[in-house]
């Protein structure tokens, strides 16, 4: 199953001291980061969130079930109309949670130029060339330090769920002493 996320083609272009990604633009004295890093999806979290969720949907549905056999033998009718909504929405829930652990693991892996501001914005995009990613990033590097330079390249960008990729160590330090670096 391919990505359900197209790639786009957008111009990435420095002009005037902003950095411009297709349509939105980073001023340059913001940009804090640029590199370049092989994103994958987070397989093995998909896998063991559909794990999960089978095993609560399978609780749940034994339950519900043993609930609704007890409703529908003490009604008039002996109707298995409780019985058959609590299997449908089991059904539904199970097909939900199998859809959106094969979408992860349907996902490509994506080398990607990352581009983070000093605020919240990254900016993520792609190429079939590798190569032209690393020369991306130093060119946009030269530009921080040259207000002069100006170029535009087409480049791909991709619409991407930050739940379904990895996307490298998060690290969050606060005060300055005893850090003695990451634990796995």
């Amino acid at each position: 199953m391919a990505s359900a996320q197209p790639i786009i083609g957008v111009d990435l272009r420095v002009s005037k001291r902003l950095l411009w990604v297709g349509d939105a633009y980073y001023p340059l004295q913001n940009v804090a980061r640029v590199y370049t890093l092989t994103i994958h999806p987070r397989r093995k979290d998909a896998v063991l969130l559909f794990v999960k969720r089978l095993l609560i949907l399978g609780t749940a549905t034994v339950l519900l079930s043993l609930l609704a056999a007890t409703i529908d033998a003490s009604s008039d009718g002996g109707s298995a109309g409780v019985t058959v909504l609590v299997v449908c929405a089991a059904g539904a829930t199970l097909l939900y949670s199998l859809v959106e652990m094969l979408k992860v693991l349907g996902a490509p892996t994506h080398f990607v130029l990352a581009v983070e501001t000093t605020g919240p914005s990254t900016a993520v995009v792609t190429s079939p060339d590798p190569d032209q990613l690393r020369r991306l990033a130093h060119q946009i590097a030269h530009a921080i330090e040259n207000p002069q330079a100006e170029f535009e390249v087409r480049v791909n960008t991709i619409a991407i769920s930050p739940k379904h990729y990895y996307f490298g160590d998060n690290v969050n330090m606060y005060g300055g002493t005893g850090n003695v670096g990451m634990a796995s």
